[in-house]
């Protein structure tokens, strides 16, 4: 289903959640994203839509009688503890519920007017909400997506052949862990694992001294393929419900003995955070732009990782932000630094091809499934995406506005992703926050 701009991308729509109206709120009425929350006062979880600083509960508004057809449908999938049950239903309801949300959070119609009266039972607010983990996820993939982060990877490993020759020709992956996805603000403890120290050493099992984070961006497949059966580019965003942040912690002293010769195994599985909103394709309908423009001297795309629409707008316009904190920072109620500023736009694969790509085999994707674009960096030095990059292996420690130096995320850090989209003519809107503070481990 390609989604068009409609009447929920009005940029003139005003709620009557007075929050939502705020140019600076990353969810407006033209957002309206999904998640899990508890109420503090109530043990059960619960499907909600983000409308500026509160969540609509969506199962609350379908019994005060606010959804009919679809939307109705899709509102009764959602008095359930994920979103599974939703992105079963498919595009269509997803989009007879956004666009029936809208209305009633709308104050200039008398559907939302009748919502406003009923808002004490309809609303939370999010500061007194739990979020969770949104949905029941599956299988993980992780891509490596991005050319710059490919390049400067690749340079600080392997100068002779930074970026490898199959890079252009497919998007590179490695299934992950889908035990140790975790929801933004969990703590996580720094990991132990087998560390070299010397190159003619044995190794010794300690706690990682070269813990890193990857700014990255989560896919949720939202309808399956059955096993055996590609799924083309073309046909690609049918199946993919939302996205996320995600922060896919990674261990490298230990990811650097246990790589040889496979890949990532303990280095990653230590936790990979989400964020708790789930961006819906159809509310980034004005983001679209074109797939990243490959050389002139890149290899044709093989038939199966090609579409002319993909390629014309298959890619999102997404701004992505890392924020710093140190305990000494906090203490010193200094602000979180802004230490690098990225974009999709350097994604090389779309999240399609990824798709296409991940299928090729005949691989079934399932409902819950989700895939992550791998470290979003851009070619300059405020845009890298992982410590690894920024410090460039430790050789430039990265000095934060505290006069400290980190090569790698020390205990008590804490790192805060973001990501909007902006364009003229239309409301920003935002992915909230993936927020992660390391605790170290006394194991």
């Amino acid at each position: 289903m390609r989604y068009s701009i409609n009447e929920t991308h009005n940029p003139d729509l005003i709620s009557w959640v007075e929050s939502a109206n705020d140019a600076a709120t990353d969810f407006p009425i033209q957002n309206l994203p999904f998640g899990v929350f508890r109420r503090q006062s109530d043990s059960q979880p619960t499907v909600g839509i983000a409308i500026g600083d509160m969540i609509l509960d969506v199962a609350a508004a379908h019994a005060a009688g606010f959804y009919s057809g679809l939307a109705a449908e899709a509102a009764v999938s959602c008095k359930n503890d994920s979103l599974n049950p939703l992105m079963a239903l498919g595009a269509t309801h997803w989009s007879a519920l956004r666009a029936q949300t809208s209305a009633l959070l709308q104050k200039e119609i008398e559907l939302g007017q009748a919502a406003q009266k009923k808002a004490r039972t309809l609303l939370v607010a999010m500061r007194e909400a739990e979020m969770l983990l949104p949905v029941k996820i599956g299988d993980f993939t992780d891509f490596l997506t991005s050319i710059y982060h490919a390049t400067n990877a690749g340079q600080i490993f392997e100068p002779d052949r930074p970026l490898g020759r199959n890079f252009e020709y497919l998007p590179r992956a490695y299934h992950g862990r889908s035990s140790t996805i975790i929801v933004s603000g969990t703590p996580i403890q720094r990991p132990k694992g087998q560390i070299v120290t010397a190159p003619d050493a044995p190794p010794r099992y300690e706690p990682s001294r070269a813990f890193d984070y990857e700014l990255e961006v989560g896919f949720y497949i939202g309808q399956s393929n059955n096993w055996g059966e590609p799924i083309a580019v073309a046909d690609a965003e049918d199946h993919l419900f939302g996205l996320c942040l995600v922060n896919d912690w990674s261990a490298r002293d230990i990811q650097g003995w246990e790589m040889q010769p496979l890949g990532p195994f303990l280095s990653k599985s230590t936790a990979s955070t989400v964020s708790p909103w789930v961006i819906s394709l159809e509310a980034l309908a004005p983001f679209r732009r074109p797939a990243f423009t490959r050389a002139e001297d890149a290899p044709a795309l093989l038939p199966h990782l090609y579409d002319a629409h993909n390629q014309a707008q298959g890619a999102l316009d997404l701004n992505l932000e890392i924020h710093y904190s140190t305990e000494n920072m906090r203490q010193a109620e200094l602000a979180p630094a802004l230490i690098c500023q990225s974009s999709m736009k350097y994604l090389y694969w779309t999240p399609a091809q990824m798709i296409a790509h991940h299928t090729s085999n005949g691989c079934q994707m399932n409902i819950g499934d989700m895939f992550a674009s791998g470290t979003v960096s851009g070619p300059t030095n405020d845009e890298r995406g992982c410590m690894l990059e920024l410090s460039w292996g430790c050789t430039q420690p990265y000095e934060l506005p505290s006069g400290e130096k980190r090569c790698y995320v020390e205990d008590g850090d804490e790192i805060v992703l973001t990501g909007f989209c902006q364009r003229d003519g239309y409301r920003r809107i935002g992915l909230g926050e993936c927020r992660s503070l390391i605790v170290p481990n006394h194991s």
